[in-house]
């Protein structure tokens, strides 16, 4: 039987999203429409909009839907730019969906730099604020090659105090840990459906009282004006679904952490480097890397056994890339031999533990293989 532990790329549909997702699908009406058949679908968007508010503790008409994490931060970059912030500090281990849109917008670019942990540094960010400009500073709430958990609330403190707007991709984290707009303090947050176990196609913005939105897609009214097209009735049920099933299911994630734990010390018996192993990090998401040996050979070889895992971003894991993130933590020697392992829902012990027995098995050949040659 297969081992699937590429969480962090998609989620296999939950049941209860799958039902919604469904049921939706029966429905008639567009939610536009104001006869019976479109009052039933505004009210089941409506209800989706105040199930996954409260996912993530924030008022129902704070969320935006979209069509995917992508697109949420593609919104909040430019509805920031459009609002004048003329400069934009990108944290340097942030996802292609940010980075990308950011440096579509403005040629005014900032790397803000990691330490060898992978952590953002504050020192730095208090520096860069001090400097002159408005600042959209972005910040993911977590990596999703290596799990670290950024200090998003340290950042938005000072973020607020230079007048700057924080952008926190929540992508990553979405349906892992607890998530608390408001304590976190982020001015917008990017989320999405599939990452939870909902259908692919949809996510949301969640955007606090200091952020002013502009539509990057134009259209009609829908989404109190944000967003022009007709909703994605569906889908939109489906991320409410997967958003309950995924709170209720925080402390299983949770309990994955003795499972990674377990994982990275086999690896590191023989050599590999774990990232981040010193710091916060997602509780079911281990990125490590094994000198010498490439991440291609090393997903090849776990999938030609049924497990599947990543050697990056799942973006860009096709192109067979170094890893950006690997390499902004210092460690460009490892870029090229790093992957990550990360569980979900309906992950279980024994995944992770045939997991490391899969990839040792495959490193003692690989070793035998260099010896021989």
């Amino acid at each position: 039987m297969a081992v699937y532990l590429d969480y962090n790329a998609t989620a296999p549909i939950r049941p209860e999203a799958r039902a919604a997702a469904n049921a939706a699908m029966d429905l008639l009406g567009n939610p536009a429409s104001v006869h019976a058949a479109g009052r039933a679908a505004r009210a089941l968007v409506e209800q989706a909009r105040t199930d996954v508010a409260g996912f993530v503790a924030v008022k129902p008409a704070s969320i935006t839907f979209t069509s995917g994490g992508t697109e949420s931060n593609a919104l909040a970059i430019e509805s920031a730019v459009l609002a004048g912030f003329d400069r934009i500090i990108l944290g340097a281990t942030e996802h292609a969906a940010v980075s990308e849109n950011g440096r579509a917008k403005s040629p005014l670019i900032e790397v803000w730099p990691v330490d060898g942990q992978g952590v953002a540094d504050l020192n730095w960010l208090a520096d860069a604020l001090a400097k002159p400009g408005k600042a959209l500073v972005c910040l993911m709430l977590a990596n999703n090659e290596t799990g670290v958990i950024q200090p998003v609330v340290e950042a938005s403190a000072l973020v607020r105090e230079a007048g700057g707007w924080l952008h926190v991709d929540a992508v990553g984290a979405v349906g892992k840990i607890a998530i608390h707009f408001n304590e976190l303090g982020a001015d917008t947050m990017a989320l999405v459906g599939h990452k939870i176990g909902a259908p692919f196609g949809v996510g949301a913005l969640a955007a606090g009282p200091r952020s002013k939105l502009s539509r990057l897609i134009h259209g009609g009214g829908q989404e109190q004006g944000r967003r022009g097209g007709a909703e994605n009735v569906p889908g939109i049920a489906g991320m409410a679904a997967a958003a309950k099933a995924a709170t209720r299911d925080l402390p299983k994630m949770a309990a994955q952490s003795a499972w990674r734990d377990d994982l990275q010390t086999r690896v590191e018996a023989v050599g590999a480097i774990a990232f981040g192993a010193e710091v916060p990090r997602l509780p079911q998401t281990l990125g490590f890397a094994m000198p010498g040996y490439e991440s291609t050979l090393q997903v090849m070889s776990l999938d030609l056994a049924g497990v599947m895992v990543s050697a990056g971003p799942a973006c860009s894991s096709g192109k067979l890339k170094p890893s950006a993130t690997v390499a902004a933590m210092g460690r460009e020697d490892l870029a090229a031999n790093a992957i990550r392992v990360s569980g979900g829902w309906a992950s279980a012990a024994q995944d992770w533990k045939t997991c490391g027995d899969v990839w040792l098995n495959a490193f003692e050949k690989h070793q035998a293989r260099r010896m021989a040659s």
